[in-house]
């Protein structure tokens, strides 16, 4: 693809990311559990369950580990943090176990899991909207997620995205927040032209630096979701793209 096309394509992958900004904040609909929604959703009242649920989404589906907090909730009767600082590990590995089984790794994600509480009561008093509190820079907000035991950059940066995109958490810069990259914004962004078909994980996120460096996570969820619903593995659905007029592999996949 001409480089003109892939500067026009880029602009209008980060004019969709900014229109979502602009909006008002939405309520988050991910794990298709309202409750579980509801409750992570509730950053006021139970931060921490969005930070647990940040710290589980590992070597599973990433819906089913943030409906960890929900299953914990209903496993201890509440959700307060003083209630889940009580918690022993042995407890958390046995909730984890099930049935039904939270998580496949249930010992591992126990120590984790014990572990953020444990940071959270000792690093930020028990409250961890600490993490993204006083308009911080997006590094600072990165490296505090980058603490967490188990946690490396990708879901850290993540973390700050959704922070930022999805729950309007004020910040004094957007730099350090990366493209999270996974098999679906790996798909769509070799497909578009933007990466090499089989780019490492590196090559991507400074890709999207160099294309929009004061915000790279602004092309996260516009890929993310293309790449869930219309740019798939296989018979992707081309016709329904609305960026198919400047992919560069339309007529190959397709």
């Amino acid at each position: 693809m001409s480089g003109d096309k892939l500067t026009r394509l880029s602009e209008q992958l980060v004019a969709q990311g900014q229109e979502r900004l602009s909006g008002p904040r939405k309520f988050m609909e991910f794990t298709r559990v309202v409750e579980a929604d509801i409750l992570f959703n509730n950053l006021d009242e139970y931060p921490h369950a969005f930070v647990i649920a940040c710290v589980m989404d590992r070597q599973m589906s990433a819906e089913k580990a943030w409906c960890i907090p929900y299953h914990l909730k209903q496993a201890v009767g509440r959700f307060d943090f003083p209630a889940l600082s009580e918690l022993t590990e042995p407890y958390i590995k046995k909730v984890l176990s099930g049935p039904p089984a939270l998580h496949r790794f249930p010992e591992l994600m126990a120590k984790a899991l014990y572990s953020a509480i444990r940071r959270i009561e000792a690093q930020y008093a028990g409250n961890a909207s600490g993490i993204w509190a006083g308009r911080p820079s997006s590094a600072t907000i990165v490296r505090r997620f980058l603490e967490f035991d188990g946690v490396g950059q990708k879901i850290a940066t993540m973390a700050a995205n959704v922070l930022v995109r999805d729950f309007r958490v004020a910040v004094s810069d957007r730099f350090s927040i990366d493209i999270s990259v996974d098999v679906q914004i790996r798909r769509v962004f070799a497909r578009m032209g933007f990466v090499p078909e089989n780019a490492p994980a590196e090559f991507i996120i400074y890709r999207a630096r160099e294309l929009n460096p004061e915000y790279p996570g602004i092309f996260d969820l516009v890929l993310w979701e293309l790449g869930r619903t219309i740019c798939l593995p296989t018979q992707p659905r081309c016709e329904e793209c609305r960026w198919s007029e400047f992919c560069a592999q339309r007529y190959t996949v397709c």
